[in-house]
């Protein structure tokens, strides 16, 4: 994959936003968005079909439920491996590669019979999304240029928050009208059509590109300020999705609140995690550390408000709903940032802040898990979460205040030049 590409220089494609500095954004962020759209709708779409999965294929639901999770370990392995894996390709061609491997893995899906097969179906879906995913927001960055690589971000982090709003519900519906894998044909040409898109839309590679090296991506990894960035991605998402992963019990059983109104919760959480990535990515592009900083903050707060108010069904819905609004809402920057501090390694960068993201929830999941059975029972998942948000703020604020000494650095330097120039007075 090539990496050299200066993330800060106008992109070379000639679109209106890189080059002339308008606010508007290139149809290609929006192809990509879509993109994202698809692979996380196909990512939870099981949770909303389970029952059906288990009676066909025969199995119990917990064995039905671990295709949730061959496809997170899948993300947590594709990005990374798959980047290194297409290093020497454009990051066109692995678009268009990632989305083909994409299909095939739904359509192996649809036709499958053993459970076996299938499994290994979604294993090889996931390490396409993970590589989509990475290289998606590289060239999400380009594209737009150095002002509007936030906010470019921003849009293609939002389909994937869109998926959980419409996608998943879809895909629910879908399997109610043909049978579940009527789902996974869906989704399987709605990424044929996609990659047609990308292919008529993503633009080639400028052509002073030279195809970065292995030991050029891993010498990405020496930048102290993205490990930082990958600690605040696994903090804040593990944070988030230890909470959210036990939210229908949270409400139902310590709240009281009625079933029939858990769908509307997450729905608010949903349309919440929305706007709040597009708020995130626009803000990101001015304060970009400011974002980092609050959203976490806020994030803790509304954790602790769970936490201590979970037999509260009014307090635990507005709780929910502005948990989805601030939860997740500086990922966009975070993966920006990754990106940035990768220097060369961008795509690299980009893989390991999806990577970091899938870490956090399969890590904090099972603590979450296991605080249920602890004396603190049903509010023990917010309680970890609380914890490990707050944790978030440590490496956020140490990214801010680095950048403050450089930048207190280069005033400095700045004056002394001045100071060199000016003429000698008697």
């Amino acid at each position: 994959m090539q990496d050299n590409t200066d993330l800060t220089a106008p992109d070379r494609s000639g679109n209106e936003a890189a080059a002339t500095g308008s606010p508007r954004l290139p149809l290609v962020v929006y192809i990509l968005g879509l993109g994202t759209f698809l692979m996380l709708t196909t990512e939870f779409v099981v949770a909303g079909i389970l029952p059906d999965v288990a009676a066909d294929l025969q199995i119990s639901l917990a064995q039905a439920g671990s295709l949730i999770t061959v496809f997170a370990i899948g993300m947590v392995v594709g990005a990374p491996v798959m980047t290194m894996l297409t290093v020497r390709l454009s990051t066109r061609l692995t678009l268009i590669f990632a989305l083909v491997i994409f299909v095939a893995g739904h359509i192996l899906v649809a036709v499958g019979a053993d459970f076996t097969q299938i499994m290994l179906a979604r294993f090889i879906t996931a390490l396409a999304t993970g590589a989509f995913w990475a290289v998606a927001a590289v060239v999400a960055t380009r594209a737009a240029g150095p002002s509007l690589g936030s906010r470019a971000v921003g849009i293609v982090g939002a389909g994937g928050s869109l998926a959980t709003v419409l996608g998943v519900p879809l895909g629910a519906y879908v399997a109610q009208l043909v049978g579940w894998r009527g789902t996974f044909w869906a989704l399987a040409f709605a990424a044929t059509l996609v990659a047609a898109l990308v292919i008529r839309q993503v633009p080639a590679d400028a052509p002073d590109h030279t195809p970065s090296s292995i030991g050029s991506q891993l010498a990405g990894l020496r930048s102290a300020r993205l490990w930082l960035v990958l600690l605040a991605c696994a903090a804040t998402s593990g944070g988030v999705l230890a909470v959210y992963s036990f939210i229908t019990p949270l409400l139902t059983d310590r709240a009281g609140v009625p079933a029939s109104m858990v769908p509307l919760a997450l729905t608010g959480f949903g349309i919440g995690s929305f706007i709040g990535t597009l708020l995130g990515g626009r803000l990101g592009d001015t304060r970009p550390h400011a974002v980092t900083i609050v959203t976490p903050a806020i994030t803790t707060v509304l954790m602790l408000a769970i936490f201590l108010l979970s037999e509260s069904p009014r307090a635990m819905i507005a709780a929910v709903v502005a948990l989805g609004l601030f939860g997740l809402s500086a990922n966009s920057v975070l993966i920006h940032l990754a990106v940035r501090f990768a220097g060369t390694a961008a795509t690299l960068g980009s893989a390991l802040s999806v990577a970091a993201f899938n870490v956090g929830t399969a890590v904090a999941t099972p603590i979450a898990g296991a605080a249920l059975i602890s004396p603190l029972g049903l509010d023990g998942p917010a309680a970890v979460g609380t914890v490990l948000v707050a944790l978030a703020l440590l490496p956020t604020i140490a990214l801010a205040q680095i950048r403050r000494r450089e930048a207190a650095a280069t005033r400095t330097a700045a004056r002394a030049r001045r100071a060199d120039r000016s003429p000698l007075t008697a």
